[in-house]
């Protein structure tokens, strides 16, 4: 395992822990301790089982830095966990998420997280940017939730982003975050299978057996 992964996956959760308690001015608030907890261990676990490969793919797509707009994308849940530690912890605006609606969306983001770890530990060209990867033999993948839709990714990310906001107590901080990404995710999964079906050998016939994107029996 390359050492910069744990170093990047040091900094990714410092960051997540500083934005919440940072802009909330206090460590009193459970939600976000079991929120870091969740992303601590999911973390961890792709630390340990993930293709080392992969995530030098990931962290290097095609051995290059990630484009400016992953970069600037990644600012986004920056400004989801600052908006609702400010929420949360200091102005109280839409901090008035019910308990139940909170274990809702903690019940989203773990499933969220889960479903994308299994498909990234069964799709080894599970990249961080959409490319044709040529040179690592890239084939199509239909196991595992590649059976059932064709960017089980991004129907995790969708869950996930539908369920962090609550998590975390504040209807701002889910609306926010909703507005910023799914228009995003939507439009890469789109422009990624249009991609997929022109260029990579055998994906058209995938795609007519697994008719559905995202949502099985939606789209």
């Amino acid at each position: 395992m390359p050492l910069s992964a744990y170093v990047q996956s040091t900094i990714f959760l410092a960051l997540a822990a500083l934005a919440l308690f940072g802009s909330a001015g206090t460590l009193a608030i459970p939600q976000f301790w079991l929120y870091l907890a969740i992303l601590a261990g999911m973390t961890v676990a792709s630390l340990a089982i993930l293709d080392p490969d992969l995530i030098r793919e990931r962290m290097r797509p095609g051995g290059r830095r990630p484009p400016l707009s992953l970069q600037l994308a990644g600012l986004v849940p920056v400004a989801h966990w600052t908006v609702a530690g400010l929420d949360c912890g200091r102005w109280h605006w839409s901090d008035t998420v019910p308990v139940s609606l909170q274990a809702i969306g903690f019940i989203a983001v773990v499933a969220g997280l889960a479903l994308f770890f299994w498909a990234i530990s069964v799709n080894r060209f599970f990249s961080s940017v959409a490319r044709i990867q040529t040179d690592r033999g890239q084939h199509v993948v239909d196991v595992g939730p590649y059976a059932l839709v064709r960017h089980p990714g991004y129907a995790a990310a969708l869950l996930f982003i539908i369920g962090s906001g609550l998590a975390l107590g504040s209807w701002l901080a889910a609306a926010l975050l909703i507005v910023l990404s799914v228009p995003m995710l939507l439009r890469r999964a789109v422009h990624e299978d249009r991609m997929l079906q022109a260029e990579l050998a055998g994906y058209r016939d995938y795609a007519d057996r697994v008719r559905w994107r995202l949502i099985p029996g939606f789209w």
